[in-house]
This record gives C-alpha cells, sequence and structure tokens, in this order.
C-alpha cells in the first residue's frame, strides 16, 4: 500500500474514476514502465547558468553606454549627443560633469597641454587609515581615474593666446586639495611669472585633503602667495569655477582671480547649505551659492554657457594683457 500511496491517485479506465492503481495493474492499463524516467538535463545539453550579480559594478544592460538620461530635466539621449556638445544637454542645456580631457579639448588650442610637475605624487607622512590606507585610496583614485594627482598645470594656448593653464580633477578623491594640488598650483603660478603667462584656472573641488589633514590646509595659503607674486607682475588671472567648487578651495584660489566666471547652476561656496543652515538657525534663500546668485550678489563677474567660454576667455585674456604678448 505504501507503494500505491507514494505514486498519487491516477486514472482507471475500468470505471472512469481517479484511483489508485498498484503495480502491475498500472503496467497492465498504461505499459508504464516502473524505472525512474530521464531527467530533462540527460536528454538536451542546457546553458550554463548566468552567474548572480551582486555587485553593481558587476551588472549589465542591453545597450549599456549607448544612451544617457539628463540629469536636468530626464530626458533620454543618445551619448554621442552629449560628448559632441562637451556634457551639456541639447534640450534643456543642464551643465552635466567632464573631465579634464574634456576640458582641454573644448578651451585649450588642439587640446594640447605641455604639463609641469606631472612627476610630483603623494606620500602618507600621517600613515592616515579610516578603514583603509591613505596609500591604497591613492593606488584606487589613479587606476580609475588614469590621473596621478586631482590637478593637471602646464602651458597652453587658448584662441592663439599663450597661457598658463590647470584643471582640477573632481573624479580624483573629489579633486580635494592635497600637498601635489598645492604644490602643482605654486608651479602653475611661479612658472607662468617666469615665462611672463596669464594664468586661467579651471576649479572643481571638495576642499581640502582630509588625509593629508594640516598639510593639507597649508596649501591654501602656498597657493595665493604664489598668486600674489603674479599679481605684482601684472600678469592677469581667470578663476573659472564649474560645478561643484568648495571648501578649501574655493576660500583661496578660485574666488581670487581678476575675473572671476562660473557654469550656470554651478554650486561655488565654502561650507554646505545645511551646515550654515545649522549654525545661524535661519532658512537660507532660493538658489543660495548657485551661480546666477552669486553673480547677483558679486561674488563672481560673469556667468557663461560651456559653448561661449572659449571666445569669453579670448576676449578677457585680450583687454587684460592690454595688448602685450607673452
Amino acid at each position: 500500500m505504501a507503494e500505491c500511496c507514494a505514486r498519487g491517485p491516477e486514472y482507471t479506465a475500468s470505471d472512469g474514476k481517479f484511483g489508485y492503481v498498484r503495480g502491475p495493474a498500472r503496467r497492465r492499463h498504461h505499459g508504464v514502465s516502473t524505472q525512474p524516467s530521464p531527467r530533462l538535463s540527460d536528454l538536451v545539453s542546457l546553458p550554463e547558468k548566468t552567474p548572480l550579480q551582486t555587485r553593481e559594478e558587476d551588472k549589465r544592460s542591453l545597450g549599456q553606454g549607448l544612451f544617457r538620461k539628463c540629469d536636468g530635466c530626464g530626458l533620454v539621449l543618445a551619448s554621442e549627443q552629449f560628448t559632441d556638445h562637451f556634457e551639456v544637454c541639447t534640450s534643456c542645456g543642464h551643465h552635466h560633469p567632464m573631465g579634464i580631457a574634456g576640458w582641454c579639448r573644448l578651451l585649450l588650442d588642439d587640446g594640447a597641454l605641455d604639463l609641469w610637475g606631472s612627476e610630483l605624487r603623494s606620500a602618507d607622512p600621517l600613515e592616515f587609515h579610516d578603514g583603509r590606507a591613505y596609500t591604497e585610496r591613492l593606488a584606487k583614485a589613479t587606476q580609475t581615474t588614469q590621473e596621478s594627482d586631482a590637478i593637471r598645470v602646464g602651458q597652453a594656448s587658448i584662441a592663439g593666446v599663450p597661457v598658463g593653464f590647470g584643471c582640477f580633477a573632481f573624479s580624483f578623491m573629489g579633486g580635494s586639495m592635497g600637498s601635489v594640488v598645492g604644490e602643482r598650483i605654486a608651479l602653475l603660478f611661479e612658472g607662468a611669472l617666469e615665462r611672463g603667462l596669464p594664468v586661467v584656472l579651471v576649479h572643481a573641488s571638495g576642499g581640502a585633503r582630509m588625509q593629508e589633514g594640516i598639510l593639507s590646509l597649508m596649501q591654501m595659503a602656498k597657493g595665493v602667495a604664489a598668486l600674489s607674486r603674479l599679481r605684482d607682475a601684472k600678469l592677469p588671472y581667470i578663476s573659472l569655477c564649474i560645478h561643484p567648487t568648495t571648501g578649501g578651495v574655493a576660500a583661496s584660489t578660485a574666488l581670487l582671480g581678476d575675473v572671476n566666471i562660473a557654469e550656470p547652476n554651478a554650486l561655488v561656496g565654502f561650507a554646505g547649505a545645511r551646515v550654515i543652515e545649522n549654525t545661524i538657525k535661519a532658512k537660507l534663500p532660493e538658489g543660495f551659492q548657485r551661480s546666477e546668485f552669486l553673480l547677483e550678489h558679486g561674488m563672481v563677474d560673469q556667468v557663461v554657457p560651456r559653448a561661449e567660454l572659449k571666445q569669453s576667455l579670448r576676449r578677457i585674456l585680450g583687454i587684460l594683457m592690454g595688448g602685450r604678448r607673452p
């Protein structure tokens, strides 16, 4: 009886009803073998299972990289439309982050930059560890961004005008200012002074690099001191603030230009809005620390879209140089 019950109910032809049929009867009525049925995997070759994807970087989707969604209007466009227009949405004009290579292509003649101080590398004098060693974070940032640190500086030309040019890489540890960044900024001003060049510096930073402690904060004074020597020589300095420019960088070279330019809707300021509100116990006005707010209150001189930046810089350099040629 145990054998019958294990099989479950079967249809019997004798009375047209469901019931339990013993083994021999089942063979007589249905011709069913008592041998176990073969498994499907024994009959056909099944494809291998796709490994479980649990990490975000392991996930793949059809058409990945072909389309992108605008952070401003939400419209989905082909990736080439962003690249061809220097990461500006062709629908709403929203300015997305752009790497150093894109800024060189946008502003510099032939995108060429003769680097200064490219051999400098960050050390770890404090042996800082915040769950991961500072040296490990540097190695990871270098591998991910293909940058040696958070800024490139050197000599270039903008619309035929030779300049000292620098650009922050926000993708490298948030564009944070450590000893190498501070040294390269000093090299930018000193190299331009030696060659009689005006300086254009593109800022994008979260501020001082906490892994270097007080050594990072000292870079503010170093950069400003080098800038003062450039200013004594009557050589122009143009600061361009892109989204975001905050912390110690905003408190030093970012807002000390002879002309301060900002991108549309860029966040530029020292402390975050939430920190300020908690400190002063008051609600901040709409658009606080955005480019347009800063222009209205005299903190920046111009707000210029990317498409117009190169010609604006050429015009400003011509005025500030007063016809002088480096």
